[in-house]
């Protein structure tokens, strides 16, 4: 038997701190180890429960724990804050991360295989591609708006910008090879997006389990097949008690803030995963632009006549997330509600 019930680590760059407790609950063990001798000093210790905040490196240090005989406890970071003592260190911190391990019913979070991880990488690296595309043309159309030149939304009219701005005498020289500039990294990033976009549709399309997923999924209206395969890439179902669990996860629902048996509910949580709340948002909104009477949802219509769009956008993306959890837990097909 281990002489330590649980080890909490607080993770970070170079050292990590460890606090344990024997089986009475009292301290046993508060070190720092070098990053480069924890999986050697964790090797050295008979099977026990290990316990870490889920942030960016975690499944890799869970994978290796748990290849050396140890079980790991993965905790969302939200959840410890509340332990945190007064006078916050690294060594509160793993006392704080051992103490939420300890509460009853405390959420989890499942070690991702190195397989189903490497799979969702290029999804964040399409995001950060977007964002800097989105950074580069602001950034165009701001510095153009200083001289004059200002053209439509959309890809044409960042093409229009350059035009001018590569016509002699319009621009200053330095300002005009500047935007020259602007316009050829957002060419090369336009381009590393469609690779991009190629790789994750032939995800989408593939015969395993994940493409067989993404496809069914994106036949519900409103999921697309980039919201459909970052779904199948990112969300473990089975994690879920209910699709209501799923949704307030993902921060569909108000956040509360009840007292003196008086409810007060807020705006939306905006918990959980960020990307995939904006894209549930966007295609609802696609969903309410095209609601017609006779081919859209008798709900959906009467949530419109009482409600403002965007609030219904919201509630219908909440309604879109309960749908995906139960189509991928149950692998039935979409069954498209009866029109008004």
């Amino acid at each position: 038997m281990s002489e330590y019930m649980r080890i909490a680590v607080d993770t970070s760059k170079h050292v990590f701190t460890l606090h344990g407790i024997d089986r009475e609950g009292h301290v046993a063990l508060r070190r720092n180890v070098r990053r480069a001798a924890f999986v050697e000093f964790f090797a050295k210790l008979s099977a026990t429960l290990v316990v870490l905040e889920a942030c960016g490196a975690s499944h890799h240090w869970g994978r290796a724990l748990q290849a050396v005989g140890h079980e790991v406890m993965l905790i969302p970071p939200q959840y410890v804050k509340p332990f945190v003592k007064r006078g916050k260190n690294d060594r509160n911190d793993a006392e704080a991360i051992c103490t939420a391990a300890g509460q009853p019913g405390m959420a989890r979070v499942p070690v991702k295989p190195a397989e189903t991880q490497a799979a969702a990488v290029l999804l964040s690296v399409r995001e950060m591609l977007t964002r800097q595309r989105t950074q580069l043309v602001n950034a165009l159309r701001g510095h153009a708006a200083e001289f004059g030149l200002v053209a439509a939304k959309g890809d044409a009219g960042v093409q229009e910008v350059l035009s001018k701005a590569a016509e002699p005498g319009s621009l200053p020289a330095p300002a005009a090879a500047a935007l020259a500039m602007l316009g050829s990294e957002i060419g090369r990033v336009e381009c590393a997006l469609k690779q991009a976009d190629k790789k994750l549709m032939a995800q989408h399309k593939s015969a395993d389990s994940v493409g067989a997923m993404s496809r069914l999924l994106a036949a519900i209206p409103g999921v697309g097949w980039l919201t459909a395969l970052t779904f199948s890439l990112r969300i473990d179902a089975t994690q879920f008690t209910s699709g209501r669990h799923l949704a307030a996860w993902l921060g569909l629902v108000p956040r509360e803030h009840s007292t003196g048996g008086k409810q007060r509910l807020g705006g939306i949580s905006r918990a959980g995963d960020e990307r995939l709340r904006s894209l549930l948002v966007l295609g609802a909104t696609a969903v309410i632009r095209h609601a017609k009477e006779g081919k859209s949802s008798p709900w959906l219509l009467s949530l419109l006549a009482r409600k403002p769009r965007k609030l219904a956008a919201v509630a219908m993306a909440n309604k879109i997330a309960r749908v995906v959890w139960a189509m991928m837990t149950s692998g039935e097909n979409y069954r498209q509600p009866k029109a008004a």
